[in-house]
This record gives structure tokens, sequence and C-alpha cells, in this order.
């Protein structure tokens, strides 16, 4: 089996800002593995945050041997968007070649469309508003924020989409202190969840204070060894196929988790359809959808995931699975 790697870039419809910087365009890996004239292929989307880049990404799947296999990659490759790539291509991969649907071969039922959130990037208060009020139409909302001063952004969001559902991510941006006196006005204004107000490694507090709204577990969480870190101090885990290095150990971790008595979210990097359509069976039954990815790109792959009113829908075999 032959292994390629391919950079790929996606202008972004507007510019993206989260509490660690700003993007024009997604920046995006896509592996296409290939035996028995049979092409299957993975998206990935290397993050900086956990150290990741495009160049080293790329080494990494290239020390891969030819003929790994999906169960001894498990093993050969750390848990990251290397693996993540590489993974959905070889399921993709099996898919085609059995001529089955992936959700065939693990047993499940079709994917049926999953209401996904909509992402407002952080900007200032009237910025916000406008950009709340455009798409209160929408049946959920995620908000970007992270810094000392969010509760005018707040209160601007919920002017612009007043009868909207809302749920925030902090992007490790807040202080306990922040946290704790920004709560109550989460949960005033209608808030459903809150994602990693407090930086991983540095949230040992949140087992401390009140939670009286559910927080969600991001950059805490990656894989089924990041649990027993998590006990006491989180509600939710938001499982991203970036971080979980593929559908293979997503599936366990979603199971994993619900077994412990998590909540799921299931999220994305901002990437191409390519990316989020392994996710859609990861979806299925989940407290949160975030697959919005497509939705704020300006292009797409040719095949690209329906979004409609129903919500995402699973990927045709054209773009994967």
């Amino acid at each position: 089996m032959s292994i390629t790697v391919t950079k790929d870039v996606f202008q972004l419809a507007e510019v993206f800002t989260i509490s660690r910087g700003s993007r024009t365009e997604a920046q995006v890996l896509t592996v296409r593995v290939e035996r028995d004239g049979v092409v299957g292929q993975g998206e990935c989307v290397p993050y900086a945050r956990y150290g990741e880049t495009l160049d080293s990404v790329i080494a990494e799947i290239l020390s891969l041997p030819s003929g790994i296999t999906r169960a001894a990659l498990q093993s050969a490759l750390p848990a990251g968007a290397a693996r993540n790539a590489v993974d959905c291509a070889l399921w993709d991969w099996e898919a085609k070649k059995k001529g089955v649907r992936v959700w065939d071969i693990l047993g499940l039922p079709a994917p049926k469309p999953e209401i996904t959130a909509y992402t407002l990037s952080l900007a200032e208060p009237d910025a916000m508003e406008a950009s709340a009020r455009k798409h209160s139409h929408r049946p959920l909302l995620k908000i970007k924020l992270g810094t000392p001063d969010d509760m005018p952004r707040l209160e601007a969001v919920r002017r612009g989409a007043p009868d909207t559902p809302i749920i925030i991510d902090a992007n490790e941006g807040w202080t306990a202190e922040v946290y704790s006196d920004l709560a109550p006005h989460l949960v005033r204004l209608g808030v459903k969840l809150v994602e990693q107000p407090l930086p991983a490694g540095k949230d040992d507090m949140l087992a401390e204070i009140d939670r009286p709204l559910p927080v969600c577990a991001d950059e805490a969480c990656h894989d089924r060894a990041s649990l027993p870190s998590l006990k006491g101090k989180y509600d939710v885990i938001n499982i991203k196929l970036d971080k979980t290095g593929g559908l293979t150990e997503a599936l366990a971790l979603k199971d994993a988790g619900l077994a412990q008595g998590y909540g799921v979210m299931v999220g994305c990097m901002v990437g191409s359809s390519l990316a989020m359509a392994p996710a859609t069976i990861l979806a299925q039954g989940v407290a949160f959808t975030d697959l919005d990815g497509p939705l704020l790109l300006a292009e797409d792959r040719d095949t690209p995931l329906i979004f409609d009113e129903a919500g995402v829908h699973a990927p045709k075999p054209e773009l994967w699975g």
C-alpha cells in the first residue's frame, strides 16, 4: 500500500479569530492510501497548540511502513493529526475495497443528519452582535471568547440572537476568577455549555468552584488516556478526530466517556468536508455537534457534505467512507 501526502489550502469566508490568534485560510494535509487499484483518503489539520506543523506531521506520516494496517497504526503513531489522516484514509480504503460504507463495517446504522453549531469568531462586541443577528436563524451558535473582558461580548451576542441556544468556547483564555465571575451571567443569558474555560493542566480549580452549567473538556481531552485527569472537573468531553488520532480511537473514547458518565460533544478543527465526514458517524446521538468547518470556508471539496435545516448529513461515497 502506498501512502502519499499533499498540502491543501482552503480560503475562509471571513477572518476566523479565537483567543490564540486569527487566520484567513485553512491549511490541511490530505492523505491518500492506494492498494489493488483502490484509493482511500483522509484529512487532518496540524495544530500548533499541540506542537504540530505541516512539515512535522508529514514526516510522521511518511515514516510509516507501506503495509501499515489500521490496527498497527494505533501504536505506530501517537494520538494527533498524523494518525488521524491515515486512520481515516484506511477506513475509506476498506469501505471502497469491500463496496460498502464505513458504518456497515462498524455494524452501525447509516448516520442521520445531526444539528451542528455555527461558530461566531472572537471580535469586538458590535461586530459579534452583528454576526449573531446575521446567524440568529441557526439552531445553535458557538461563541468564541477567552479574554478578561468578555461580558460586553456576551451581552452583545444575546442582543443579536435573543432566542438562539448558545454554547461558549473560551479556548483556555480565562482564569478561575474570571470564570467564577462570568458563570452566573452565562446561566442568566441561557448559555447551554462552556468549553475549556481554564488552561489544560491548570484546571484543578474546576473541581473546587461551582459549576452552574456543564463544563466541557476540549484541550484537556485527547484520547482515552485523558479521562482519569478529567474526573470531578468536567461534565462533557469534546471529541475531535485530530486530537484522538482518528476515527478508531474516537469511537473508543466516545464509548469510554459515556460509560464514565460524561456527556459527549463532537467537534472539529477548521477544515474541509473531508475532515468532517468521518465525524458524522461519531456524532450520532451526542449532546452537542460542532462540525461547521465547511460552513466557514469560501471553497470546499468537489463533493462536499450537505448542510441543511436537518443538520449535517452523512458523506457521499465519492467524498469518504
